[in-house]
């Protein structure tokens, strides 16, 4: 537990909560965005009463996510100074890109979004839901690509000291893996966003409550999911065909592909195995033949490089890898099979009605943040021993003067501090998830002139009160 493992520990317990809210939020503010446009098209109360209640839910996942990346961000001046030193001419101006065009984009409209509904106009507070929208993607965009730079490095120069300085501000923005981990993190925070939208929906229709809200929002949820997930599994495809292009040995450790296949035979594709690094082999191997050339390579005959073509000191930590990447796949492949098989349902007239489906989409509501997670630790897991691919090891980076006690420190602070921050979030957000979408009164009510809207407060109804059945009277009886 020396002072470069323990800020790797901090490094990743603080991007793991980090990268959760702002994916949910992400889908979220288009959600809204769309559903604020079906509310302008139709005037149907439903979609007014569906907004204010995702609203609160995004505002709420809106604060921690910023949070959150306030403590990401101060890591870098504390634990990994020399990487601040040598990539800050490069990943400096990035992040700031993200600052100057998303976030300040965010935070001069998500006050109208928020307080404005009874201030300004339908179409200025859509506008203005359409620009958090809008800045939650660019905000995305630079991130990856600020990411997708120390993944494949290109358009820099290494001048006398060692330091990375730009030469071609293009080739550094749009670097080899930046379109295809761009599209596979926009489609995994939507898909996120979506079983989200669909597991609350189907946990309504079981216990019987707000059942328009939920029929209508769990088609929806279907619909995206149907189109969405066989659109993430192409561009997995694609960007699996980048990494094997430009980081050959993470493609090896997520395959767990240790020795040259028999030539003439292909690459098998590993189903299940347990990697040992120290033997250099998978035990327990449960693998298909040539498979892996098929989906690797989109040949039949196709090879990978092995993992002992690099010395050991090069390689990755190879079980992590290969286990995080199954789950992420594993998860990919059921959100598949229940959004076709919601989707058969639904055109048979069955799906609010199929208990199994229904309880498919509430087991599987947390998924996207696990395949998320999981993608990630791919990610970031795969491309050790280097934080700048191929150029600056990791352990070259973290700061020289640190000591494992004071990142211990700050490492339980944090764990602290998070368990007070987010406990309380995720409690506010549960409570609103039970009381779930209300009747909200219409626009031109005097009542609420003189004060602003308080977009964040409960309903007047208790958690723990009552609540009507499908054809009872109450927030049930719908046109």
């Amino acid at each position: 537990m020396d002072a470069l493992l323990l800020s790797r520990i901090q490094f990743g317990f603080v991007i793991s909560f980090h990268i959760l809210f702002p994916a949910f939020t992400i889908g979220l503010a288009s959600w809204l965005a769309f559903i604020e446009w079906r509310w302008l098209r139709t005037r149907d109360d439903l979609w007014r009463d569906l907004y204010f209640f995702w609203l609160k839910i995004f505002a709420v996942s809106f604060g921690m996510g910023v949070v959150s990346g306030i403590v990401m961000s101060f890591q870098f001046g504390t634990n990994w100074a020399v990487l601040s030193e040598k990539a800050g001419n490069i990943l400096g101006p990035l992040l700031s890109y993200e600052v100057l065009t998303a976030f300040f984009l965010e935070a001069t409209f998500l006050g109208v979004m928020l307080f404005g509904w009874r201030k300004v106009s339908d179409g200025l507070h859509f506008f203005a839901t359409c620009m958090v929208a809008l800045g939650t993607l660019i905000s995305t965009f630079w991130i990856i690509s600020a990411n997708s730079w120390m993944q494949t490095p290109q358009g820099y120069a290494i001048d006398a000291r060692g330091w990375f300085v730009p030469v071609d501000w293009w080739a550094i923005v749009f670097n080899p893996s930046f379109p295809y981990r761009l599209a596979h993190m926009v489609l995994a925070a939507f898909i996120t966003t979506c079983f989200v939208i669909g597991g609350a929906s189907a946990w309504y229709l079981r216990r019987g409550v707000h059942a328009a809200a939920a029929t209508r929002m769990l088609r929806h949820a279907v619909a995206f999911a149907a189109i969405a997930v066989p659109l993430q599994i192409l561009a997995g495809d694609l960007h699996g065909l980048n990494v094997g292009e430009h980081q050959p040995v993470k493609l090896a450790a997520i395959e767990a592909h240790w020795h040259d296949a028999t030539p003439g035979q292909g690459t098998p594709l590993v189903l299940f195995a347990w990697p040992d690094a120290q033997a250099e082999r998978n035990d327990y191997e449960v693998a298909v033949p040539r498979l892996g050339g098929l989906i690797l390579k989109h040949d039949w005959n196709g090879t990978i490089a092995p993992l002992t073509a690099v010395p050991a000191s090069e390689r990755p930590p190879v079980a992590p890898v290969f286990f995080a990447f199954r789950v992420m796949v594993g998860l990919g492949l059921l959100m598949l099979l229940l959004a076709f098989a919601s989707l058969w349902a639904w055109r048979r007239g069955a799906l609010e009605r199929s208990r199994w489906l229904l309880d498919g989409w509430r087991w599987m509501s947390p998924a996207g943040f696990v395949a998320l997670l999981s993608g990630w630790y791919v990610v970031e897991i795969g491309r050790q021993p280097y934080v700048v691919y191929g150029l600056l090891r990791t352990s070259d980076a973290v700061s020289p003067n640190i000591s494992a006690a004071a990142v211990w420190s700050s490492l339980i602070v944090y764990a602290l501090a998070y368990a007070v921050i987010f406990g309380a979030g995720m409690w506010y957000l549960r409570k609103l998830l039970l009381i779930g979408p209300v009747k909200q009164p219409p626009k031109d009510t005097q009542g609420g002139e003189k004060t602003p809207a308080r977009p964040l407060s409960l309903p007047d109804e208790p958690v723990d009160a009552p609540v009507p059945g499908p054809g009872a009277s109450g927030a049930e009886v719908r046109p």
